[in-house]
């Protein structure tokens, strides 16, 4: 890791707004605009920086209920698993998915527009991926933090 303090302001700044403009970060980080441009194009390149988001809000698009779904394989199998990374991918309402330890093999997170919304879901989308064997949903009641930032 090649960062200096510049750098690593430059990474903390834009991941809680990427929207400033090179100017505006420059004037931040006390340089001209041209070194932070040409840090931020590196900061890019070594995959600091995967890429830029426009962060949306579920509640605007009436898809607000959120869902942790725990998730058990039927087995642990290679097949298995890699159809279930397979099919999970092509389900809009799983925006996270990720393969954990423990009592479950995979957690998915889940925006749909109410209970009923969800109960679709099971039935309708997971009910039809044959490599489920076992699901525990967790409702969210309030999101307290929600951050794409992390910590250095």
């Amino acid at each position: 890791m090649n960062l200096d303090e510049i750098d690593l302001r430059l990474l903390k700044i834009l991941g809680e707004n990427s929207k400033y403009t090179t100017k505006e970060l420059a004037s931040m980080v006390n340089l001209s605009a041209s070194p932070v441009y040409e840090r931020i194009r590196r900061l890019e390149n070594e995959g600091y920086i995967r890429k830029y988001i426009a962060v949306l809000d579920a509640e605007k698009f009436n898809q607000g209920f959120i869902v942790f779904c725990n998730i058990k394989l039927k087995q642990h199998d290679r097949n298995i698993g890699n159809n279930f990374v397979k099919d999970i991918l092509q389900i809009d309402e799983v925006t996270e998915c990720f393969n954990v330890s423990g009592d479950y093999d995979f957690i998915l997170k889940v925006y749909v527009k109410d209970m009923k919304s969800y109960q679709d879901f099971v039935f309708n989308k997971l009910g039809s991926l044959e490599s489920i064997g076992s699901t525990h949903s967790t409702f969210v009641m309030a999101e307290i933090k929600n951050t794409h930032n992390i910590s250095f």
